[in-house]
């Protein structure tokens, strides 16, 4: 069977999700979506990405959040090298909620994450 060629991104979904008016609403969204799999998997990831973002260390990370180190590393990765939206958004919503900036702490490793 021949392999299907490479799809160019489609912005239809992304217009989509920027039209959600709510969280409950972007939850039903998601839900009919994606499977419980997928929907797990970018919540654990999003939740590694806010902890690194906020200078926790990997082996928190490792224990709260259950991902794996190649998860923690994939995701940090991201978070240093990637178009840096991840973050924005981060600090955009702590701003938003009155949180300010988050408090950046050293790794195990001496550095930030």
């Amino acid at each position: 069977m021949p392999r299907a060629s490479k799809k160019e991104r489609s912005f239809d979904l992304y217009e989509h999700i920027v039209s959600l008016s709510t969280v409950e609403e972007c939850c039903r969204f998601f839900d009919d979506l994606c499977a419980v799999t997928e929907l797990r998997a970018m919540e654990q990831r999003f939740d590694v990405a806010k902890m690194l973002h906020a200078g926790k260390v990997y082996t928190a990370i490792l224990n709260e959040t259950g991902a794996s180190s190649a998860t923690v590393s994939r995701v940090n990765r991201v978070l240093n090298y990637g178009t840096g939206a991840l973050g924005e958004i981060m600090d955009r919503v702590a701003e938003e909620k009155g949180e300010g900036e988050p408090v950046r702490q050293e790794t195990e490793h001496g550095g930030t994450p």
